[in-house]
């Protein structure tokens, strides 16, 4: 099959030569202003060392969770027996231990974070609940250190991974008004993105003294290819872009935050702490002069009480998706999803509080406005998801196009 994800002046000119048309990820985004090939140079050029290097510290490697939830909707729901599947949760202390007592009192004191390998933080603040049911205060939470515990293929796959997207798209992706399509292309893209983060790294080797992950292009094309989608695989994808957008333009908006005298990214390593906030703003501020900023108003262009109707949809809708994720049977796909729905509902959090951040004060509390440590956590790895999704299709571009010449040469 020769449909595939090629750069936009490769794709063309190979398309022409061969007398074909390629589904060329390429030009104008729908509901957008901006186009693919602005979000490729930006996204792979600018963004990707800085952002990258940021969630490889110890303040966005580590994401509390509680991943043994029972679902809401199914009783048949089985787990995934695959090894892969497990997930590694950081070590932890036993309450009862003196040791615990003696830990707490210190922690408290020195307003240090540090738990052994983990940096274990204190809540900033109370779990704001708007969009997401997070029960992170519950004794089954656990943190889990986000490197060792990677977003690859895992085995988990059939009807019950299938079950999951199913629900999600016919419960709560019905694109009726421009507003409803603008959230069905969210779930799409977040979808695409999980896909390509699957074929990228995929299990390719599995023997007792070796296990090896790598990019699989037949099964990127089974999962993106237009012949093989029935034309979806490249509308998959553009989703992928206009998420990527969203996302994009929330971390434009949130400046304000995190750009306070106050705001501090505790670890227990001061130095270490000032040069990853100052990594932070740069990151921000880049993402503020990005040139075609998604217009979070079309979101809502009606009236003022439909506005808030619809809001309302969304909010809703969010809440049954992160109920869902209680659903899927791999622990390490439980893990990316909760971690990827959260940072998403922290994104609309954002942009329906355009309002509220106009309003935060350069020194002082944030009243009107805030975020958990768990939600700027979720905020940032979630976008990372997406920038390094967008990394991994040029990656699959090289792979392809020497198949597209050697076949028609």
């Amino acid at each position: 099959l020769l449909a595939a994800v090629i750069s936009p002046s490769t794709c063309q000119r190979v398309a022409g030569e061969a007398n074909l048309l390629l589904p060329c990820v390429t030009g104008h985004i729908d509901d957008c202003t901006c186009d693919v090939e602005t979000i490729d140079a930006f996204n792979n050029y600018k963004l990707f060392p800085r952002l990258n290097e940021l969630l490889e510290s110890d303040y966005f490697r580590y994401y509390k969770v509680n991943l043994k939830k029972p679902c809401p909707f199914w009783n048949d729901n089985s787990h995934c027996g695959i090894r892969d599947c497990a997930v590694k949760p950081c070590p932890t202390v036993s309450k009862e231990s003196i040791f615990f007592t003696v830990f707490c009192i210190w922690l408290l004191w020195t307003k240090r974070k540090n738990h052994g390998r983990c940096n274990l933080p204190l809540e900033a603040f109370v779990t704001d609940p708007t969009l997401c049911f997070t029960d992170i205060h519950s004794p089954d939470a656990e943190y889990v250190d986000l490197l060792l515990n990677p977003e690859r293929y895992t085995g988990y796959k059939g009807p019950d991974a299938w079950k999951i997207w199913n629900s999600i798209y016919e419960e709560n992706c019905k694109p009726f008004s421009n507003e409803k399509r603008a959230f069905y292309k969210l779930i799409s893209g977040l979808h695409a993105s999980i896909n390509i983060h699957l074929s990228a790294r995929y299990l390719l080797q599995d023997t007792w003294s070796e296990k090896k992950w790598g990019p699989n292009v037949t099964e990127f094309q089974q999962r993106f290819d237009e012949v093989l989608t029935r034309g979806e695989g490249p509308r998959r994808l553009k989703n992928l872009y206009f998420l990527y957008l969203i996302e994009l333009r929330a971390l434009s908006k949130v400046l304000p935050f995190f750009d306070r005298p106050g705001f501090q990214l505790y670890t227990g390593n001061t130095s270490h702490d000032a040069e990853i906030k100052n990594l932070l703003l740069e990151i921000l501020h880049l993402a503020k002069s990005f040139p075609l900023h998604f217009d979070e108003n079309s979101f809502f262009a009606g009236n003022k009480k439909e506005a808030a109707k619809l809001k309302e949809e969304f909010r809703l809708h969010f809440k049954n998706i992160t109920r869902i994720m209680d659903c899927v049977g791999c622990f390490k796909c439980r893990l990316w999803g909760k971690l990827q729905t959260q940072g998403l509902g922290t994104v609309l959090k954002i942009l329906f509080s355009e309002n509220l951040i106009g309003k935060i004060p350069e020194s002082g509390p944030s009243y009107g406005f805030r975020l958990t440590r768990q939600e700027i956590v979720a905020l940032f790895n979630a976008f990372g998801r997406l920038f390094l999704a967008i990394r991994f299709l040029k990656d699959f571009q090289s792979m392809l196009l020497p198949m597209l010449k050697a076949q028609w040469s």
